[in-house]
C-alpha cells in the first residue's frame, strides 16, 4: 500500500478552524486543539441562540408595549385583552414598533381597542 503524506489536507483543514476562530482571544485562536474546542462551543452556542433570539425578541416587544401601555393608564394584560375583544389583528412586533416609533397612531389604537372593551363589558339594558 502507498504511503499517504497528509501536511497538505491536514494543514487545510487547520486553516479552516483557526480562520473560524478569528476573533476568539489567547490560544482559542492560536492552537488547534484549543480553537477546535471553541469553534465548536461557538457553534453550539449558535444554533441555541438562533433559537432563544425568537424568546428574547417577544420578551422586549411586550415590555415595550407594557411600558407604552402604563402611560395611557392599561397595563398589559388589559390592553392585550382590549385588542382582542375589539378584533384588532396586530401582532407584538407590531405594537412595539408602534409604541415607540408612532406614538400617536398607538394612543388611537389604544383608545379604540378600550371603549371596544367598555362597550362589551356594559350590561344590555
Amino acid at each position: 500500500m502507498p504511503r499517504v503524506k497528509r501536511g497538505v489536507t491536514a494543514r487545510q483543514k487547520h486553516k479552516k478552524v483557526l480562520q473560524f476562530v478569528e476573533g476568539h482571544r489567547g490560544t482559542r485562536r492560536r492552537l488547534i486543539k484549543r480553537a477546535r474546542e471553541s469553534m465548536m462551543h461557538a457553534l453550539a452556542y449558535a444554533y441555541r441562540d438562533r433559537r432563544n433570539r425568537k424568546r428574547d425578541m417577544r420578551r422586549l416587544w411586550i415590555t415595550r408595549i407594557n411600558a407604552a401601555a402604563r402611560m395611557f393608564g392599561v397595563t398589559y394584560s388589559q390592553l392585550m385583552h382590549a385588542i382582542r375583544v375589539a378584533n384588532i389583528s396586530v401582532d407584538r412586533k407590531i405594537l412595539a414598533e408602534m409604541a415607540v416609533n408612532d406614538r400617536p397612531a398607538f394612543a388611537e389604537l389604544v383608545k379604540t381597542a378600550l371603549a371596544a372593551a367598555q362597550s362589551q363589558n356594559q350590561p344590555q339594558g
